[in-house]
């Protein structure tokens, strides 16, 4: 019976070898040689996905604004100038937040995604030009992303900074999560002992999911109740990591 080639064995993390010659263990292929893959493509089915929790939107109206008038002839509005210096404005469809500013500024929070987020910030516009102002749409921009998700698995959080300790910071006494930076995308992670993961700053949903690629391997070798991992992980090319847990 032949032999099976070391290309028909799975990775590491359960993805197929990249097609061409079977990889002895004495190869290393360079780098640039290998295929960058989306996060669609490196992924497994059995994985969780973050939910995108928060859009914060920033646009231009192109116009001065008078806070005083809107609070008077706007609905579902709040405005206390001794307390802020904007009018703050809700709508339910979407259900949004909006802190509107004298300069013509607008900052949209609460949306659950990008389309969402613009929506609700021309409905917003559209209320305001009802107001009598020549209101404008430029400028729209996400600044930011926050979104969540569960790993279903309590996680070893000393372990994590004391293997990744240029990227990790834990300080149980100030905060209770583990901060952990991604450079690209830069994409913040909060991590916590029950396996909840917070993941902060990204500018489109797909670095979202990408940032979390990376980062959960590294929570499936911290996960607690395991052999205790003594080296990191290796980084791929594409950035990705190789886990020891099959």
């Amino acid at each position: 019976m032949a032999q099976k080639s070391e290309a028909s064995e799975p990775s590491p993390l359960g993805f197929p070898w990249p097609s061409g010659a079977p990889m002895s263990s004495t190869d290393s292929p360079e780098p640039q040689d290998e295929p960058a893959r989306s996060w669609r493509d490196r992924i497994r089915p059995d994985w969780p996905v973050p939910q995108i929790q928060n859009v914060v939107a920033t646009v231009y109206l192109g116009c001065r604004l008078d806070l005083q008038l809107i609070s008077q002839q706007a609905r579902n509005v709040e405005y206390n100038r001794k307390k802020f210096h904007a009018v703050i404005m809700r709508i339910r469809d979407p259900r949004t937040t909006t802190l509107v500013f004298s300069s013509g500024r607008m900052v949209v929070t609460g949306a659950k995604s990008e389309p969402l987020a613009q929506l609700a910030a021309r409905r917003h516009a559209r209320a305001l030009q009802k107001c009598g102002f020549p209101t404008g749409f430029r400028d729209f921009k996400v600044q930011n992303l926050v979104s969540s998700v569960s790993c279903g698995f309590p996680v070893r959080l000393e372990g994590i900074e004391r293997l990744y300790w240029e990227s990790a910071k834990y300080e149980p006494e100030l905060f209770p999560g583990l901060v952990y930076a991604i450079v690209r995308p830069q994409v913040k992670c909060l991590v916590f002992t029950t396996g909840k993961v917070v993941l902060m700053g990204a500018k489109r949903e797909e670095d979202v999911y990408e940032a979390f690629v990376k980062l959960y391997p590294i929570l499936l070798d911290s996960k607690k109740g395991d052999v205790v991992p003594t080296k990191p992980l290796l980084m791929t090319a594409d950035g990705s990591a190789r886990s020891s847990i099959k």
